[in-house]
């Protein structure tokens, strides 16, 4: 199920599903360790002798204006009752915050009791948890397992707390979960559970006639009961209202920093435009790990997740962020890749957001021949994604550490990894991580790459080193051209093999990462070759059906949800469809041109969630979510096309 609403820091994210259910939970990384795993927290009402989960209500899920900060609406008609939530994680602690008010709308006072669930399992496991009330300093319930503790709490506008209580076992012997116990609107007050268990406990608040009452409820992570302590007795001398304002201000002004001349573009899409830098930074973690997607239900189908930093990903989000202004992203970002890349100059597949390696289907071995187990895009989008931050930061103090591990050690790397006939990259994965060759994209990855590594040899004053990158990128650049365009068809190709220096098994597939090809300016935007080529993936790959939007590539089977309909070449994904939008844009030679890029960027913000989220894909009958959301890329995607048609437009303004 979706995640629709994240909200963190950089040490604590808490994602709640369509059903305004707490889902995930991640700390202390955003995106590691899991302690949810999709398990729902469940939210209930008592009222009037009736029992309802909220799960079912009706209801609107969306954010208080520019701001990592919720705005849930739900409502029951049959228990005539209406509730308000906003939920965020403090700017500092690890502590994730709700405020509640509930609306009565009948001509009589009402007894209503709020029920809060938990199912954790705690460090990925339900094995040896333990959930107990604390009556002593906390008055609040705790789930501990080694050195992972949380508190929930609770306190109504009267001052009371926790009205009753009940922690039990779940998943064993056919034990559902002590969430069951609150269906009578009653709880056992049983103390204390362990191995695998729940709790649940619930608030009592007397709510006026046709009027309001409100309450707060915490939880807290923590490394230790003395730390969770001290952090509850700080929410209550601080109070949560004030906590749960200053949060809300510290994001106002980070997503309001950057003053932009939006120019003529729709007050809708600077909305989306908002929202997804602030849900970019919902999905960085604080040790510099830009996290591709925090969505557990992937581990339903495949036992693993998109809680890792692909280099890739982002590398691409980085550079958007940077343009927007948010430069300590970028500097945390570069400062992680210093310490994971290899001593010989390349990037393994993924990383968990500790700096550990992730896990990979890349084998090191086909047949009997040994091989790297790379996408050798990544390699190079790390050292261009570092010159882009150097032009605009131009911190010359801040790069130089990173002049040899990073760009260095990759762009000696780039250069000797090549076939030393044809002079293209040897055989890598590509960015769909689906097979193995030489393709356009990568290729022209590698290019711009050597690019960087060129002008940063030259500003370090090693003038020998950066001919010999810049050579080396010329190379990559022709070889490209001469290997990987087909004038038969006017456009570039997929992809090619290798075999005895020479470039054979050509791939036509029209993929949208051809625009590579002008991303990393290989050639211009409006060069024919790459005209030829972007009208030819706009007409293969747009989805003709009402819901729109852009396939990866022709006859693509990753989530498919085509029935051999020939108006569907593959599921629309976000990045996809935004590249064909950058593609009108940089091509652009007036203002009018810009009016595609507009209307591709405006698809993308109605298609996202109500709350502003978007997935990696959807599907092209119906335009549901597919796959993990929030992904990350969608959001740095859609940043990076706002960044582009404001530049392009003063351009043309100016001229």
């Amino acid at each position: 199920m979706p995640r629709d609403l994240p909200v963190a820091n950089d040490v604590y994210l808490v994602m709640f599903d369509r059903n305004y259910q707490i889902a995930d939970v991640y700390y202390p990384h955003v995106g590691m360790e899991s302690h949810v795993l999709g398990h729902v927290f469940r939210f209930g009402v008592f009222v009037d002798g009736k029992f309802s989960w909220t799960s079912s209500w009706p209801k609107t899920m969306k954010y208080v204006d520019d701001a990592l900060v919720t705005d849930v609406t739900l409502q029951n008609s049959d228990l005539d009752i209406k509730i308000h939530c906003n939920d965020c994680v403090d700017m500092v602690s690890p502590i994730f915050l709700r405020s509640v008010e509930i609306t009565n709308p009948l001509p009589m006072d009402r007894e209503v009791r709020l029920f809060f669930c938990h199912d954790f399992h705690l460090k990925g496991s339900s094995n040896g948890d333990t959930a107990y009330y604390d009556p002593n300093r906390t008055k609040a319930i705790i789930h501990y397992k080694t050195d992972t503790y949380f508190l929930m709490n609770a306190l109504t506008q009267s001052g009371a707390g926790i009205f009753q209580y009940a922690c039990g076992v779940k998943e064993i012997n056919g034990a559902l979960g002590t969430w069951k116990d609150a269906e009578d609107g009653f709880l056992s007050g049983n103390p204390i559970a362990q191995g695998s268990v729940d709790s649940v406990f619930s608030v009592q608040v007397v709510v006026p006639a046709s009027s309001q009452a409100s309450l707060y409820y915490w939880m807290i992570a923590g490394k230790s009961y003395d730390e969770i302590e001290r952090r509850d007795s700080f929410v209550k001398s601080r109070t949560p209202a004030s906590m749960m304002k200053r949060t809300a201000d510290f994001w106002r002004l980070w997503s309001g920093k950057e003053r932009m001349d939006i120019g003529n573009l729709d007050p809708n899409i600077l909305q989306q435009y908002k929202r997804s830098l602030l849900t970019v930074r919902s999905q960085t973690d604080g040790n510099g790990a830009i996290i591709a997607a925090n969505d557990s239900d992937t581990l339903q189908s495949t036992r693993d997740t998109y809680s890792y930093m692909w280099p890739r990903d982002a590398s691409f989000i980085t550079m958007a962020m940077g343009e927007a202004g948010y430069f300590v992203l970028s500097s945390r970002f570069f400062n992680f890749c210093s310490k994971i890349i290899l001593p010989q100059g390349w990037y393994f597949h993924k990383y968990q957001p500790d700096g550990s390696p992730g896990s990979s289907w890349h084998p090191w071995i086909v047949g009997n021949e040994p091989q790297l187990p790379i996408q050798e895009d990544e390699t190079a989008l790390v050292v261009i994604a570092l010159w882009n931050h150097f032009v605009r930061s131009r911190d010359v103090d801040f790069v130089t550490p990173f002049y040899r591990p990073v760009v260095k050690n990759a762009g000696n790397f780039m250069l000797q990894y090549r076939d030393l006939t044809t002079g293209l990259p040897m055989e890598s994965y590509d960015l769909w991580e689906e097979r193995r060759g030489v393709f356009t994209y990568t290729a022209s990855a590698v290019y711009a790459g050597l690019k960087a590594c060129s002008n940063f040899a030259q500003s370090f004053g090693e003038i020998d080193l950066a001919k010999s990158y810049s050579k080396g990128a010329d190379e990559v650049k022709n070889a490209i051209i001469k290997n990987l365009y087909d004038p038969a068809i006017g456009r570039f190709l997929r992809s090619c093999e290798l075999l005895d220096g020479r470039a054979v098994n050509h791939d036509s597939t029209v993929d949208s990462s051809l625009a590579g090809v002008f991303i990393f300016d290989l050639l211009p935007a409006d060069d024919i070759r790459v005209v030829q080529t972007m009208k030819q993936v706009e007409e293969k790959l747009t989805v003709k059906t009402d819901v729109g939007g852009l396939a990866r590539y022709e006859q693509d089977k990753y989530r498919s949800m085509n029935d051999y309909d020939s108006s569907i070449p593959g599921n629309p994904w976000f990045i996809c469809s935004l590249w064909l939008a950058e593609w009108y844009i940089e091509a652009a030679k007036k203002h009018s041109d810009l009016d595609k890029a507009q209307e591709i960027m405006k698809w993308a913000a109605s298609h996202a969630f109500e709350s502003g989220i978007m997935a990696e894909q959807l599907n092209p009958r119906t335009g549901e979510p597919l796959s993990v959301s929030p992904l990350t890329w969608s959001h740095g995607a859609f940043v990076d096309c706002v960044n582009r048609y404001v530049r392009k437009f003063k351009s043309l303004t100016s001229t």
